[in-house]
C-alpha cells in the first residue's frame, strides 16, 4: 500500500513538472534538471545522516565517481542511458561499501574527518591519470535527444524530463526503504547503538548499508549532473561541493526527503540569483563569486535560528497537517519507541 501511494504521488508530481517545463525557458529547464540531479545526491545524504546518524562530508567524492563512470561508459562503450545510470550508481555503491567497511569503527567527528579526507583527495586522481580521466580538462559527455520527440524538441526540456524522472524514482525507493524494517533499524541505531545491539541488530552491517545507499544516490546524482552539464572535470567535484551538499541537507531538513528538494533548490537557485545581483551592482571576478559563498553562511545561520529542523520542519510547524510530505520520514522518533519496536519484532 505504501509503495502504491508513493508511486501515485510521484506520477502526479511528474505530470505537474512536465507541464511546467513546457512553459519554462530553456535556461529554467536547465536549472530544473540541475536541481533534480542534486535532489538525488542530497536525498541519499539526508537518509545517511537523518536516519542512521552518520556524518559524511565526502558525498561530493561519490558524485565524482558516478560522474566519471558515466562519462567513461558513454565514451568507450556507448551504453544506453538507463544502463549508464544504473552502472554509475552500482560503481559508487561499491566504493561506498569499501569506504564504509573502513570507517565502520569511526564515530562522530572522526567519521566526518575521514570522509573529509576522501573529498579532498579524490579529485587529484584525475590529474594523476590524465590519459583516462582527461586531467583538468575533464571528459566530455554528449547525449542525443530521442528521435521520437522530434528534431525541434528542446534538448534542455529532455534533460529536465530525464533527470526529474530519475529523481522521482529515487525518492520513491528511498521513501519505501525508510518505511521498511531496514529504515526502522537505522533509526534505532541512530537513537541508541547499545540498545539497538541488545535488540539483536547488526550495527556495523546496517551502518555500512547506509553508506552504500547514500553513495549509490550520490553516484547517480553525479551521473545525472554529468549529463546535464555535458562535462566531467575535477574542478566541479571539490570539497566545496561536498560542503554544499551537506548544507543543502541541513537547510532542507535532515531526515525528510522533501527537505532534500528544498535544499537542492537553495543550492542551485541562490548562487545564480546572487551572482546576477552582484554583477548588476558592479562586482566582478573573485568578488562576484564570493557572494554566493557568503550567502550560504547567512542563510544557514538564519534557517537554523528560525527553523532548527530545517525548511521542511519549519513548514510543518507553520502549516501542520497541510504540509505535504508524501508519507516520507516523518520527524524523529523517540528512542524508546524505536528500540521497543525492534524488541517486539525479535520476540515474535
Amino acid at each position: 500500500m505504501t509503495l502504491a501511494r508513493h508511486t501515485a504521488a510521484a506520477l502526479g508530481i511528474a505530470l505537474v513538472l512536465a507541464a511546467l517545463s513546457v512553459r519554462l525557458s530553456p535556461y529554467r529547464d536547465y536549472q530544473m534538471a540541475e536541481v533534480a540531479a542534486y535532489v538525488v545526491a542530497v536525498a541519499g545524504l539526508t537518509v545517511l545522516i537523518g536516519l542512521s546518524g552518520q556524518i559524511s562530508i565526502g558525498n561530493g567524492a561519490f558524485m565524482a565517481i558516478g560522474a566519471y563512470a558515466s562519462a567513461l561508459l558513454l565514451l568507450h562503450l556507448g551504453w544506453p542511458l538507463e544502463l549508464v545510470f544504473a552502472a554509475s550508481a552500482v560503481i559508487a555503491a561499491l566504493a561506498g561499501a569499501i569506504f564504509g567497511v573502513a570507517a565502520a569503527r569511526l564515530r562522530g567527528p572522526y567519521l566526518a574527518g575521514a570522509t573529509l579526507m576522501l573529498a579532498v583527495a579524490l579529485p587529484s586522481v584525475a590529474g594523476q591519470y590524465q590519459g583516462i580521466f582527461g586531467g583538468d580538462q575533464g571528459l566530455a559527455v554528449t547525449i542525443i535527444t530521442p528521435a521520437f520527440l522530434g528534431a525541434s524538441f528542446p534538448p534542455t526540456r529532455w534533460l529536465a524530463w530525464l533527470t526529474c524522472a530519475a529523481a522521482l524514482i529515487t525518492l520513491v525507493l528511498l521513501a519505501n526503504l525508510a518505511r521498511s524494517r531496514v529504515g526502522r533499524s537505522w533509526r534505532a541505531i541512530r537513537d541508541d547503538e547499545v540498545a539497538a545491539s541488545l535488540a539483536g541488530l547488526n550495527v556495523a552491517r546496517l551502518q555500512i548499508l547506509a553508506f552504500v545507499v547514500s553513495a549509490a544516490c550520490a553516484g547517480l546524482g553525479g551521473a545525472l549532473l554529468a549529463v546535464v552539464t555535458g562535462i566531467v572535470a575535477p574542478g566541479a567535484y571539490t570539497l566545496t561541493l561536498s560542503i554544499a551538499l551537506l548544507s543543502a541537507a541541513v537547510l532542507g531538513g535532515l531526515g525528510t526527503l522533501p527537505g532534500a528538494v528544498w535544499g537542492s533548490l537553495v543550492l542551485v537557485l541562490v548562487p545564480s540569483y546572487l551572482t546576477n545581483v552582484a554583477a548588476g551592482h558592479g562586482l566582478s571576478g573573485a568578488a562576484s563569486s564570493s557572494v554566493p559563498i557568503a550567502a550560504y553562511g547567512v542563510i544557514l545561520i538564519v534557517v537554523m535560528l528560525v527553523f532548527p529542523t530545517g525548511i521542511q520542519g519549519g513548514l510543518r510547524r507553520l502549516f501542520g497537517p497541510m504540509t505535504p510530505d508524501a508519507g516520507i520520514l516523518r520527524g524523529v522518533p523517540r528512542r524508546s519507541a524505536a528500540a521497543s519496536e525492534h524488541q517486539k519484532e525479535g520476540s515474535v
